[in-house]
């Protein structure tokens, strides 16, 4: 791919992890997405259930497929997503977002969470090309998630496609089995608030804090945090991110995935956006 191709990048409202088995509308947007994008070098994915005390990134030639989570079918745990690694690509995000790193390359502990594969496995369902996944540092605060997200920017001239891997709204205490495909009135303002914010100013995604259905949407932090990488690159480019699919699940899941400079037709009906003004950091990376 030429350096100067610019990779799109999104951020996928992954949900429960039985939709890396099911059909419906979220995992054929994600089938859509990586079908309309341009092949990829590599696939950098900042996961939700890669939460720690670090910042690090996988660097192993193959990645395990890990199956954190439990009391789901066999079936689900029968899945393997054997992408292979890229070492060379670890190597060069550490130098970007130096000197940000503590633990550095990972070349054994880790490998690839449902948060990955379980979009990954309709995205990409070949398996074929490299994937490594950076964490999400837990110590860090939200602007500070922001402006690595943007730091990111130059990997998208160099072929890789970052992708995000969360949910705006997740409370799990929440959930309400009785209602798969609705939202509760609390997480249905959040999220349109995020969708807002994402479409006009995202260097502020972190104003949400002071939303009235924070503490609702968001009890803990691991699974939106991923979307601010999406935000910092927006940012970073001065174009909005599109919507690529919206809905809820159990009432307490939002299940919306957004992309950045996409050309499938979801996120095409957004185009012609003006671009956005930004307030991010003097030395962040601009797309």
């Amino acid at each position: 791919m030429p350096m100067t191709t610019l990779m799109p990048a999104a951020f996928l409202g992954h949900g429960s992890p039985m939709n890396a088995l099911e059909r419906n509308r979220f995992t054929d947007t994600w089938r859509e997405f990586g079908a309309a994008v341009p092949r990829p070098r590599a696939i950098l994915a900042v996961s939700a259930h890669w939460h720690v005390d670090a910042l690090a990134v996988t660097a192993m030639p193959s990645p395990r497929t890990i199956h954190d989570f439990y009391g789901f079918p066999q079936p689900l745990f029968d899945v393997q997503y054997p992408a292979p690694g890229l070492p060379a690509l670890a190597e060069e995000i550490a130098d970007l977002v130096s000197p940000d790193f503590v633990v550095g390359a990972d070349r054994e502990a880790w490998g690839l969470d449902h948060g990955t594969w379980s979009v990954l496995v309709h995205a990409f369902p070949q398996a074929d090309i490299p994937v490594v996944q950076l964490s999400i540092d837990a110590r860090k605060p939200m602007d500070w998630h922001l402006a690595l997200g943007a730091k990111l920017a130059a990997l998208r001239r160099q072929g890789v496609l970052v992708v995000g891997s969360g949910n705006v709204v997740h409370n799990l205490r929440a959930i309400d089995w009785q209602q798969p495909d609705a939202g509760f009135d609390w997480a249905q303002r959040f999220d349109e608030a995020a969708r807002a914010l994402m479409a006009e100013r995202p260097h502020d995604i972190a104003t949400l804090v002071s939303h009235p259905d924070y503490r609702k949407a968001v009890p803990t932090d691991e699974h939106f945090l991923p979307l601010f990488y999406l935000a910092g690159l927006s940012a970073a480019a001065g174009r909005p991110a599109d919507v690529l699919v919206d809905g809820y699940s159990y009432g307490s899941l939002s299940m919306t995935a957004f992309a950045l400079d996409a050309r499938c037709p979801a996120a095409a009906e957004g185009a012609g956006a003006a671009p956005l003004a930004t307030s991010l950091p003097a030395d962040a990376s601009n797309a």
